[in-house]
C-alpha cells in the first residue's frame, strides 16, 4: 500500500485514506488472482496425471469430472391411500461408453432403499441426446417408511448387453401431496 502519512487528499476523500489512494491506477496494488487455484491468473497451471503442466483454460473433462446428463422425474405422494406416485420423465444429455454402441435400448431401473427394497423398471428406449420415458409407477407405502429412506435410479444399457451406465439419487424426506418435478445430476456407477 502507499505511505498515507503524506498523502494530502481533499477532506471529502477521507473515507479513502483508510484503503490507499484511489486516484492512484488500481493495477498497481492489486493483483488478480484465479478463483480455484489462489496464485495470480496469468500463471496458473495445473499438472495432470503425467506430470506436465497445462494452461486451466485447456484442461478438458475426463472421467468423473465430464457431465453424464440428467433424469427428470416428479413424486407425488397421496395420503389418502398413502401411496407414492413415481414419473420418470426424461433423459437429457446422457453419455455412454463407446462400447455400448450408438444407440443402446436404455432404461431406468428405480430402488426404494426399503428395508427389503422396492425396484421398478421403465421400458427400454434407443439411446439419445433427450430420451423420452414419460411412464409412472404406483406404490402403497406408509410416509414414515419413505421419509427415512432415498430414491435411487440408475440409467442401464439393455443392448448390446445389460449394463448401469450411470446413477442419481434423492431422499425421500420431504414428499408432498403436490406433485414435484426434480432435475437430477447422473453419475458414474458406483463401483
Amino acid at each position: 500500500a502507499s505511505d498515507l502519512r503524506t498523502a494530502t487528499l481533499p477532506a471529502s476523500l477521507d473515507v479513502s485514506r483508510s484503503m490507499f489512494d484511489l486516484r492512484s491506477p488500481p493495477h498497481k496494488f492489486m493483483k488478480r488472482y484465479d478463483s480455484v487455484s489462489s496464485v495470480p491468473s496469468s500463471t496458473s497451471s495445473r499438472k495432470d496425471s503425467q506430470g506436465s503442466n497445462r494452461s486451466l483454460d485447456t484442461i478438458t473433462l475426463s472421467g468423473d469430472e465430464r457431465d453424464f446428463g440428467r433424469l427428470n422425474v416428479k413424486l407425488c405422494y397421496v395420503p389418502s391411500v398413502e401411496q407414492i406416485w413415481i414419473t420418470v420423465l426424461h433423459c437429457k444429455d446422457l453419455s455412454w461408453p463407446s462400447s455400448c454402441g450408438e444407440n443402446p435400448r436404455i432404461c431406468v431401473k428405480g430402488i426404494i432403499t426399503l428395508p427389503k427394497p422396492v425396484q421398478f423398471k421403465s421400458s427400454a428406449k434407443e439411446g439419445c441426446n433427450d430420451i423420452e420415458f414419460m411412464e409412472t409407477f404406483v406404490f402403497a407405502i406408509k410416509l414414515q417408511s419413505l421419509q427415512a429412506v432415498r430414491l435411487v435410479f440408475k440409467i442401464q444399457t439393455q443392448t448390446p448387453r445389460k449394463r448401469t451406465i450411470g446413477e442419481c439419487s434423492l431422499a425421500l424426506r420431504e414428499l408432498s401431496s403436490e406433485e414435484l418435478s426434480h432435475w437430477l445430476d447422473i453419475s458414474p456407477p458406483s463401483k
